[in-house]
């Protein structure tokens, strides 16, 4: 994310930053950055499919010490897709290199830092239960990040590199030298170490004039923009040492050593001609590099009335598909609700899946879930004749397939603007429908276990080859669901050595996660016909990877259930019905 290397250069530059003990203020929070952040920071296992308590337990104890400090999060996500094909080769490559890292951990066990299909959800969730203030952008968040941070005047927590180029009056606090687990006393008040950054110590430091600095994230290459042909490390002063020896430092010589009078436009103009004989490339060379500084501009926020009063941000222009959302869903969206891919399919036609730990050989685990997705898709975009395409895998090929919506017996009759004024009756036959369970079947189990449980009847249906493994996945999801702590299911049994995970075990729970994601966002949809289920408690990989393997070894399940007997019941309430 955001400028290339910017982060590990500035990291040899120490002396930019300000360390300071943090407390006392809002925060406004990268949601997907620290989503990330916390999970892999965490030690947490990336290889089984998610350890979804004890991610929670992170999340929990994160906003805790925010808390302890006085410190108020504004947590921001990102929403739909950027409209326009700014960024496509930047998003392009990123597809192919998940695949690639996904293919590369199943193989191997090493973690590649893939965050596991169910971690948003649970993330979300959490934030939603501790009652942390949510954004969810129309859009990607930086800008709307940025310009709440400018208009508030607090720091901004991430650690996209984009941030160190924003002018924020605050700084940016980078979520890797923020010490949230050692908060400190000082009389009454705690706070909180860390690195403050500001862009008029980067200027300062490197003599480079401030509004300079987005023509300089843009020549250095950011998600808009990747501009080769100049070797910068040329213009490197002599005598500054090989560690200073990089592109983006030759890069700060060059800029400094420009007339005062240069403005942005001529600097690229001047840049571009490094290059030679560009011939018909110049131009749109200098129209990437333009947008690619554009993005550093802050208008004003369209969040903060939002986070005051409640009131969702204005819809991107008609030009932009705006239109093609209706007002009720609006609300949903900005309080993350409904997730911002919704957004991707109403108005460019297209949906990202998610891809968890597959090697090479077995098809996408989101093949299985694709007939939920067909009906979501018939519910968002009715009988138009829009076909959406779906990003997702073919071996290791990114590949995009076309795929025609659908419409089970109930939702043929549905309009997508007056959902919400449907019987609920008639949103839950869509449901059942679409996951070919009965109310009846479901009847005798909790309201919070209908869901999973009618998810797990269309996974041993559907799953391809069909999974032997459900009494393993619903063993460990009872004693997920009685236990007291996040951890207390980690000691069930005595861990079977540091082995790799079985790659088709691992492949079956991966379609088990891909159906109950699919089936979570169409529930959103229909506005929650059934109770949504708190995915922390429901999956922890390295139990029921531990489950099957005692499985085939010839031990006995029966022993693993937890003394009480609450547990053993609902363990015998789930099979049944599965």
């Amino acid at each position: 994310m955001g400028v290339q290397g910017l982060a590990s250069f500035l990291d040899k530059h120490r002396n930019i930053y300000r360390e300071v003990r943090f407390g006392r203020s809002r925060l406004l929070v990268d949601g997907c950055n620290l989503s990330y952040q916390l999970y892999f920071s965490s030690g947490l296992d990336q290889n089984h499919g998610g350890e979804y308590a004890a991610y929670r337990t992170v999340i929990e104890t994160f906003i805790a010490a925010l808390r302890s400090c006085d410190i108020t999060p504004y947590v921001v996500l990102d929403g739909g897709s950027d409209v326009t094909d700014k960024k496509l080769e930047t998003v392009t490559k990123r597809r192919e290199d998940r695949i690639r890292k996904a293919h590369e951990a199943a193989v191997s066990g090493t973690t590649m830092h893939i965050l596991p299909r169910m971690a948003q959800v649970v993330f979300i969730q959490t934030l939603a239960r501790l009652q942390v203030p949510l954004a969810q952008c129309f859009a990607e968040a930086d800008q709307e990040i940025a310009a709440l941070a400018s208009e508030w005047c607090c720091p901004v927590l991430s650690n996209d590199s984009d941030f160190f180029v924003f002018d924020l009056p605050a700084g940016f606090l980078p979520i890797s030298h923020f010490l949230w687990r050692e908060v400190r006393q000082s009389g009454s008040q705690s706070s909180i170490c860390c690195r403050r950054y500001c862009t008029s110590s980067f200027c300062s430091f490197f003599g480079l004039r401030r509004q300079l600095l987005p023509t300089f994230a843009a020549l250095a290459g950011n998600d808009y923009v990747k501009l080769r042909g100049i070797d910068w490390t040329r213009f490197v002063h002599a005598g500054t040492g090989t560690e200073a020896c990089s592109r983006l430092e030759g890069l700060l010589c060059w800029l400094k050593g420009l007339q005062e009078s240069r403005e942005p436009l001529e600097v690229l103009e001047e840049a571009l001609g490094l290059m030679g004989d560009l011939s018909g490339d110049k131009q749109e060379l200098l129209q990437n590099l333009r947008l690619g500084m554009e993005e550093y501009q802050l208008g004003r926020s369209a969040l903060s009335r939002f986070f005051l009063h409640g009131a969702p941000p204005e819809f991107p222009a008609l030009e932009q598909g705006g239109d093609r959302v209706p007002v009720w869903m609006q609300v949903p969206l900005a309080e993350a609700r409904i997730r911002g891919d919704v957004l991707d399919v109403l108005i460019q036609k297209f949906k990202k899946v998610d891809r968890g730990l597959n090697c090479e050989y077995p098809p996408s685990a989101n093949q299985t879930s694709r007939p939920l997705r067909q009906v979501m898709y018939g519910l968002l975009l009715g009988k138009d004749k829009f076909t959406p395409v779906e990003f997702d895998r073919a071996g290791l090929s990114l590949i995009s397939v076309p795929v025609e919506p659908t419409f089970t017996r109930t939702s043929q009759r549905l309009r997508l603007d007056s959902l919400p004024q449907v019987a609920l009756s008639d949103r839950l036959n869509v449901l059942l429908e679409a996951l070919g369970v009965t109310q009846e079947s479901l009847r005798l189990l909790p309201p919070e276990l209908q869901l999973p449980a009618a998810v797990s009847c269309y996974w041993v249906q559907t799953a391809q080859p069909p999974p032997d493994l459900q009494r393993a996945l619903l063993l460990g999801m009872s004693n997920m669901l009685r236990s007291r702590t996040a951890f207390a299911c980690v000691a069930v049994l005595p861990t079977e050595g540091n082995q790799n995970p079985d790659q088709d075990v691992s492949h079956v729970f991966s379609q088990w996660q891909a159906c109950l994601k699919d089936a979570i966002r169409l529930n959103q949809l229909l506005d929650l016909p059934l109770p949504e289920p708190d995915v922390s408690r429901l999956y922890q990989g390295t139990l029921v990877h531990q489950l099957v393997h005692r499985m085939r070894s010839g031990g006995k399940l029966k022993t693993v259930l937890r003394s009480d007997r609450p547990s053993e019941e609902l363990y015998r309430s789930l099979l049944s019905v599965v």
